[in-house]
């Protein structure tokens, strides 16, 4: 006597295929089967039930995932494991600076990284995703994703992805950020600082080896973000020198209504490596981070620094 096939089986099996046809799809762009993401929940935007919604975001699409919570003082250890298990991608949900040392790690050889909006100023992913919405990011990451190579800088062992900003005019950025979370006091001690500077301290520069300038400040821009590059020859290295108060309200006037680089002010031109000097500490921000240079230092270009998963063509300057 042949025994009935039990009536749960095809039950079963419709169950499981009805739950496959609502996964959502996957990039055409690139074979994505396994993934890792690092979440930082004390970072800027992330919070502290971030690690459950990316499970809940990777459960709608037929991968697997890792989503690794990173612990205060094992962050190295965590990042070098994740690396070393070299998934399809790897994402990064941190502040800036985390992302940018997770990129600098894997460099152009290691999995690609997909940095998503977890910090401040958020300037990399802005740059790749044109959002400030991690949710948003990594599902377009997943589902438009393309591997690209990114290219950018590096001063002294720090590397950038979209831009630094060299000279007194970065002194400006700690007085923003204090602004940003309420302590009008401190805002305030850093503005006059800033203030007191502007004009005093301006920055010796030579760019490949050519002549010497001199200017107020040094911008340096990677081919990613820069609409006056259309190839990754360089980066973009833009001199402002504003003489006086006045020709900075009119720079800043011109940036606000067209493009900067037509101000007289400015020169602009590419370049691979970035000689500066100064009579003291050169205060500088990089991807948005303030920090201080030695009063010499150089910028190299790195043409292929690390491979992003983002898509083509990413957001670029107007999103940063």
């Amino acid at each position: 006597m042949t025994e009935a096939a039990s009536p749960t089986e095809p039950l079963a099996e419709d169950a499981a295929t009805d739950a496959a046809a609502e996964l959502r799809p996957l990039s055409l762009h690139v074979e994505i089967r396994r993934v890792a993401v690092l979440v930082n929940g004390l970072s800027g935007s992330v919070g502290p039930r971030a690690a459950a919604e990316v499970e809940r975001i990777l459960a709608d699409y037929p991968l697997e995932g890792q989503v690794i919570a990173l612990e205060d003082g094992d962050f190295d250890g965590q990042i070098s494991d994740a690396l070393d298990a070299r998934p399809d991608v790897l994402f990064v949900l941190a502040g800036d600076g985390t992302a940018r040392s997770v990129a600098s790690r894997a460099g152009p050889q290691g999995p690609l990284i997909a940095p998503l909006p977890g910090g401040t100023m958020n300037m990399l992913p802005k740059a790749l995703y044109g959002t400030a919405d991690w949710k948003a990011a990594l599902r377009k990451a997943l589902e438009e994703g393309a591997p690209q190579h990114v290219a950018g800088g590096e001063v002294q062992g720090q590397a950038f992805y979209c831009a630094a900003i060299l000279g007194t005019p970065a002194l400006w950025a700690p007085a923003r950020e204090a602004i940003r979370t309420g302590k009008l006091s401190k805002a305030w001690s850093h503005a006059r600082r800033a203030l007191k500077r502007a004009f005093t301290g301006r920055l010796r520069y030579q760019l490949d080896g050519g002549r010497l300038g001199k200017t107020e400040a040094l911008v340096l821009i990677s081919p990613m973000i820069s609409r006056a590059l259309d190839e990754p020859i360089g980066l973009e290295a833009a001199a402002m020198d504003p003489h006086d108060t006045g020709q900075a309200f009119r720079l800043a006037a011109t940036a606000l209504f067209s493009d900067w680089r037509s101000d007289a002010s400015v020169t602009t031109r590419p370049a691979r490596r970035i000689e500066v000097r100064s009579r003291s500490r050169i205060p500088a921000v990089i991807d948005g981070e303030p920090v201080q240079l030695p009063p010499e230092a150089v910028v190299r270009f790195l043409p292929k620094a690390f491979r992003a998963l983002a898509p083509l063509p990413p957001a670029a300057e107007d999103s940063v």
